[in-house]
Formats: structure tokens, C-alpha cells, sequence
């Protein structure tokens, strides 16, 4: 007989909402614990930049239990995915268990020798603890900003600049007849350089460190990118962690018709994106780089460059000065607002510091068996920080795993020695073997979704597999297939 649990679930986005519905279903009392005045994490409209869309196309962005509406477009915009996570929200129930304007201060383990965790809890009345029995953490990676400090803020702000974090970007009026700097090279970054242009903006520069390799929407201008970065044949391309001799023996063989598709494809990317002409053609080969921070094109960003509505140069700030930017190459940048597309900080700030050091090596990579649960967080688990380009279905097995895995009905229910065997794997593969699986701390599934999927599916004891291996083999993660994988394993319910 499995308990019924009192379950804290920290953050209302998509990963907060999965797991609220999969321990909801299986009988636990959850609490839903946000921080901001809405739902949808990013997605919540304050924290949206115009025009911002989802990167994967909608029939991958969707949880198993609901399809978006028909009249989305392929790739939706923020206010119709937040309106599709509100609707999921209320149709499962989810809305009334979520406490708004309120945030986790901090943490530890209960006082009363029971299992769990008591939180400090800071709500508009002040804070107050409380005790939860399991703990799913789904404050993700896009929780607080990274902005990096150079020196000459104060002095460039006295003078009427403005600073901003991608993020706080949410009205393009403010960028009209002014000179806009953006610094990095993310889609967010293209996303706001391209729309600084089309709002008017007197001048647009972008600053890179790096230039990368990005995916149009359609390869070629005919292939759907779907077709390419999403299908099982082409994730069979990299190796993958805990590799038999006979796939190394095989992956040997392959290597020379591997290298000729990679370079076709950048020599295809070349031409359709200009980076001749721009001067942006990466410099590292496109294999090496692909996970989860390979950004989608953003439609006219290129074009921009090649006739010098945007203006990119190779470098980062060095200092703001009045009026300005000035850049590490020397340059010096007309500058009435620096939008930093700079990203997010890793980690979980409310964790002892105790607890944070069994889950994050020195280097940066974290410790989670499945990138879900680690044996040393006794009663706690993370929802959401296996990122991917299919986020909402990767959050959505992660809770289901996640839920069995506190009740111990997963059944291949790991031990902690197996767990920490596997999180040693893992780390070495990421070290030694693909460097570029470490990127987000080790938080990237891709491009090995499938690989990925297939352990958490067999974990749970998933009845239905493949009815298809060929088709499934050239086409993208089904929502559809998984929810009937999902509805397969073994039933039950706490009481």
C-alpha cells in the first residue's frame, strides 16, 4: 500500500503543472508553490519578449493528454502558450492548489524525525514554515537572471541608459528613435535584435563571443527542421552513454558517412543563412555543438545583417560608458539601451548549502540519477531540469517517473548504490566522451530524446512499446505513442 503524501511542488510553469497532475492523480495532496502573480514560468506574459515563440513545433510542445488547438500556428507565439497551459491547468483541476506570489526562502530537513522537508515559505502576510512529506523541485532553469556586471553602470544610467535582461524586454515602444545594444547570441537575443529593427529603433548592434550554428524552421527552405534534429535514425549518429562493443564497432564504421551528412548540411546552412556574407559561419563543426543550446533562426535575422539593419560584432562589453558601450575589441558603441541576452543562473538557491554540494560537482555538473532524483536529496526530486527541444513531454515523463519513484512503485526501482553508479557513468561520458552534453550543468537531454524516454518508459514498466520501429525511426517523439505508453504501466493509487 503506497501513503498518501502532503507533496510541495515549487513553480507553476510546465514542468510545475506536470507534476502537479501526475502525484494529483495518483492520490497525494499537493500544494503548487509560484512565485510570481501567474502561471506558465516563462511563458507568464510579464516575462515575455514580443514575439517570442515556442522553438519546437506544437505537436512536440504539448503534454500527452492534451494537443494544442488546431488553429495554432505550427510554431506558437507566448500569449497562445500561455493560454494553452492555463487551460490545462484548470481542466485538471491544478488552479485552486496554487499559491501565488510566493516564494521558497529556504529549506531543511524536518525537526520532527519525520520524512521530509520544511520550508520557509515568503508570502505577501510574511514568511512562515512549513512541513511537506516530498519535495518536487520545478523552478527549472529560467528562474533567475544572469546579469553580468561591468563597470560604468551607474554613470551610464545617470545619463539616460537603460540596462535591461532579455527577459524585462516586454514593450517594443521603448526602443523607437533610440540605439539599442544587445549582448549575446541566444534566439532570444536575434529574437529582440530583430525586433528592436521592426520597432524603429534608431540603431541595432548585436555583440557575439561566439559564433554558432542555428536551424531555420525549414532546411533548405523545404525540410521541416523536425524532420532532422527530432527522429531516432539521427540521434543514432552520436554515441550515446553506455555504449555495447558491437555499437562502437558500428559507430566505427558509420563515422565517414556521419562526417559527410554533417558537412553537407552546414554547407546547405551556409548558403541559405548567408554566414559567407556576414561573416558568421561558425567556426567549430555542427555535430560537435548539437544539444540544447542550439538556437532555432530567427526570421530575418540574417538578412538584417547582410544589409546592415543589425550590426554584429565578435567581442563582449568591456565597460558601459555615457552614452555608450565600450567593447573588449576597443569599439565603441552608440548606446541608448543594452538589453543583456544573457541568460539564466543555474542552480537551487533555497538548498542547504549541505545538500547543494551532493547535488553539483565542483565543475558545475550536477548529480541526478535519470537528471531526476539524486539518493543523497533524501524524499526530493527535480521535474523539468532534463531539458530538450521536446520540453513539455520530457517534464511530462519526468513527473511520472518521479512520482513512482517516491511512492516506490517504479518497477526497475533503483537503489541508492545503483543510482550513484549510474551518475558516475554519466559524468564520465559527459567529461570525456561528449563534452557537449555538459552543457546546462549535464541538464540536456539532446539530442538523445529517445534514449532518454526509452529508460524513463522501461523504468515505469510501460507495457506498449514501439508498434512501429521503422516509422518511429524517421519521425519525431509522438505525445500521442507516450500516452499510451504511459497509461500501460502498472496502475495504483495512494491511500
Amino acid at each position: 500500500m503506497v501513503e498518501k503524501k502532503n507533496v510541495c511542488v515549487i513553480g507553476a510553469g510546465v514542468s510545475g503543472l506536470a507534476a502537479a497532475k501526475a502525484f494529483m492523480e495518483r492520490g497525494h495532496a499537493v500544494s503548487v508553490i509560484e512565485r510570481s502573480h501567474d502561471l506558465g514560468g516563462v511563458w507568464e506574459p510579464s516575462r515575455s519578449y514580443p514575439d517570442v515563440q515556442t522553438q519546437s513545433p506544437k505537436e512536440l510542445y504539448r503534454y500527452t493528454s492534451k494537443p494544442m488547438p488546431a488553429d495554432y500556428p505550427e510554431w506558437p507565439k507566448g500569449p497562445q502558450v500561455h493560454a494553452y497551459l492555463s487551460d490545462f491547468a484548470k481542466e485538471n483541476g491544478i488552479v485552486p492548489h496554487i499559491r501565488f506570489d510566493t516564494a521558497v526562502a529556504g529549506m531543511k530537513r524536518r525537526a520532527d524525525g519525520n520524512r521530509g522537508w520544511t520550508l520557509t515559505l515568503a508570502t505577501p502576510d510574511g514568511e512562515k514554515s512549513e512541513d511537506f512529506d516530498f519535495v518536487a523541485v520545478c523552478s527549472g532553469q529560467f528562474s533567475d537572471m544572469n546579469m553580468p556586471a561591468f563597470p560604468g553602470r551607474e554613470a551610464f544610467k545617470a545619463g539616460g541608459g537603460q540596462v535591461l535582461h532579455s527577459s524585462q524586454y516586454t514593450d517594443p515602444a521603448n526602443v523607437k528613435g533610440r540605439r539599442v545594444t544587445v549582448l549575446g547570441f541566444s534566439k532570444s537575443a536575434t529574437d529582440i535584435a530583430v525586433n528592436a529593427v521592426k520597432s524603429g529603433a534608431a540603431g541595432v548592434t548585436i555583440v557575439y563571443l561566439e559564433s554558432v550554428w542555428r536551424i531555420p524552421y525549414f532546411i533548405g527552405g523545404l525540410i521541416n527542421f523536425k524532420r532532422i534534429l527530432y527522429i531516432r535514425a539521427q540521434e543514432k549518429m552520436f554515441p550515446g552513454w553506455g555504449q555495447t562493443a558491437m555499437a562502437r564497432v558500428s559507430h566505427a564504421l558509420a563515422k565517414p558517412f556521419v562526417w559527410a551528412n554533417w558537412r553537407a548540411l552546414e554547407s546547405l546552412l551556409a548558403l541559405q543563412l548567408k554566414l559567407k556574407k556576414t561573416g558568421l559561419r561558425p567556426k567549430k563543426p555542427i555535430e560537435t555543438g548539437i544539444n540544447c543550446s542550439v538556437p532555432i533562426v530567427t526570421p530575418g535575422f540574417f538578412d538584417m545583417v547582410a544589409d546592415g539593419r543589425i550590426k554584429a560584432i565578435q567581442g563582449t562589453f568591456s565597460r558601459y560608458e555615457e552614452g555608450a558601450v565600450a567593447l573588449s575589441g576597443g569599439e565603441r558603441v552608440g548606446t541608448d539601451i543594452a538589453i543583456l541576452a544573457t541568460g539564466w543562473k543555474l542552480g537551487v538557491p533555497f538548498l542547504p548549502q549541505a545538500y547543494a554540494r551532493k547535488l553539483v560537482e565542483p565543475d558545475g555538473q550536477y548529480r541526478l540519477y535519470r537528471i531526476i532524483a539524486n539518493p543523497d536529496l533524501p524524499d526530493m526530486g527535480f521535474v523539468g531540469f532534463n531539458s530538450s527541444f521536446c520540453t513539455v513531454l520530457c517534464a511530462e515523463l519526468a513527473a511520472n517517473w518521479l512520482v513512482r519513484y517516491a511512492d516506490g512503485m517504479l518497477e526497475n526501482q533503483p537503489t541508492p548504490e545503483e543510482m550513484n553508479a549510474n551518475i558516475e557513468m554519466m559524468l564520465r561520458w559527459r567529461r570525456e566522451e561528449r563534452p557537449a552534453a555538459g552543457v546546462y550543468g549535464g541538464l540536456c537531454v539532446a539530442p538523445y530524446h529517445f534514449k532518454h524516454f526509452d529508460e524513463l518508459i522501461a523504468d515505469m514498466g510501460a507495457k506498449v512499446r514501439k508498434r512501429n520501429p521503422l516509422a518511429e525511426n524517421l519521425s519525431p517523439p509522438n505525445a500521442d505513442a507516450y500516452a499510451r505508453y504511459l497509461k500501460s504501466a502498472p496502475d495504483y493509487r495512494a491511500v
